[in-house]
């Protein structure tokens, strides 16, 4: 899929589905900077870099729920997949362009690229919290204490991802910095999922920033709550 000539089509309005709502006086974030930023990291994905097909599956779904069916057969048409099941590994290359091609049919409705990438990081992330499965996981890891939550975040990752490394530290009772190395998710999707889960426990007045360290897959982020 031609991702330049699609950003033309979004901004003016050819995806936008019934459901979304109208861009009005929106400031668009300069496309090749997004397109850079992919193309960096596909570059540096290697062919063992995996990740279970349950993440881009709760990014389709919050693709549906915000845009539309035609913006999912978008995704999967850029991902190179006809469909993602749940426990098996695939490509991170194709999980990316889920993506960033999701956040781009987005942009019409949350104003700029990169809120888009944190409002589908924050959707997909509450859907899955939501499913079964993620039900049975803050019952079993978290029980609604989100300290609880975070201290589980390192292991849960482990199990569904073949890269990165996940750290966290504890700055105050309720605040602290979640450290990644080698995570190719963009920093605000995953300022976006870590807000939704956090949200999902017993935390109120949530804040969570993250900023890139020493390279474009390394990033800190701070959180707190009350």
């Amino acid at each position: 899929m031609d991702l330049i000539a699609d950003a033309s089509r979004l901004e003016t309005g050819e995806f936008m589905n019934s459901n979304a709502t109208a861009a009005v006086s929106v400031s668009y974030d300069p496309y090749d900077y997004w397109e850079q930023d992919l193309a960096q990291r596909l570059r540096l994905a290697r062919p063992e870099d995996s990740v279970r097909g349950m993440f881009a599956n709760g990014l389709l779904d919050a693709v549906r729920g915000l845009a539309g069916d035609e913006a999912v057969s978008h995704c999967l048409e850029a991902s190179g997949q006809s469909r993602f099941v749940d426990f098996f590994n695939y490509p991170i290359s194709a999980h990316l362009r889920v993506v960033f091609t999701g956040a781009r049919f987005l942009v019409p409705r949350f104003g700029n690229m990169e809120e888009a990438l944190r409002q589908l990081g924050r959707r997909s992330a509450a859907d899955f919290m939501d499913s079964a499965a993620g039900k049975t996981m803050m019952k079993l890891l978290a029980r609604g204490d989100p300290r609880r939550l975070v201290d589980a975040l390192p292991s849960a990752y482990r199990m569904s991802l073949t890269f990165g490394n996940h750290k966290v530290e504890w700055l105050g009772p309720t605040n602290g910095r979640y450290i990644l190395t080698r995570n190719f998710i963009p920093l605000p999707s995953h300022e976006g999922v870590l807000r939704a889960l956090l949200e999902t426990s017993n935390a109120r007045d949530i804040r969570v920033r993250g900023r890139q360290t020493s390279g474009l897959l390394d990033g800190e982020y701070e959180f707190s709550w009350e």
